[in-house]
């Protein structure tokens, strides 16, 4: 389903985060989009960024994680792009339907490399 190479996108609105989040993956040989917020997300998906893996942050001004995640699971293109929630409240991300996993924040560098390792070899 990738298009463009891209494996994961990660949508965070704390810079750090998203840059040190997207060093890692590319260390480990994903290729990766990063998107500051929702909005900057779905713009990416609709040209046609099609990653298979998203890592969604629930807390964003604007437009949310979860209203990003509406948005997502409404458009017949996007809805099979498996999500994994980063949340400093991992019972918000659990609750979530149609979420296929999630991380507490601050985000364990291992567990991510493994869940990211789990989510991208189910599909």
């Amino acid at each position: 389903m990738a298009s463009n190479g891209a494996d994961i996108l990660v949508i965070d609105d704390d810079r750090g985060i998203r840059e040190t989040l997207g060093d890692v993956l590319r260390d480990e040989g994903h290729q990766v989009l990063l998107a500051r917020d929702g909005v900057e997300a779905l713009k990416l998906l609709h040209n046609g960024q099609l990653p298979r893996l998203i890592l969604l942050d629930l807390s964003m001004p604007g437009m949310s994680g979860e209203e990003f995640l509406r948005f997502q699971r409404n458009d017949d293109v996007l809805a099979p792009i498996a999500v994994v929630i980063l949340s400093a409240d991992p019972s918000v991300g659990a609750s979530l339907p149609g979420v296929s996993g999630w991380l507490k924040k601050p985000v364990d560098l291992h567990e991510l490399l493994e869940m990211v390792q789990r989510q991208l070899e189910r599909q």
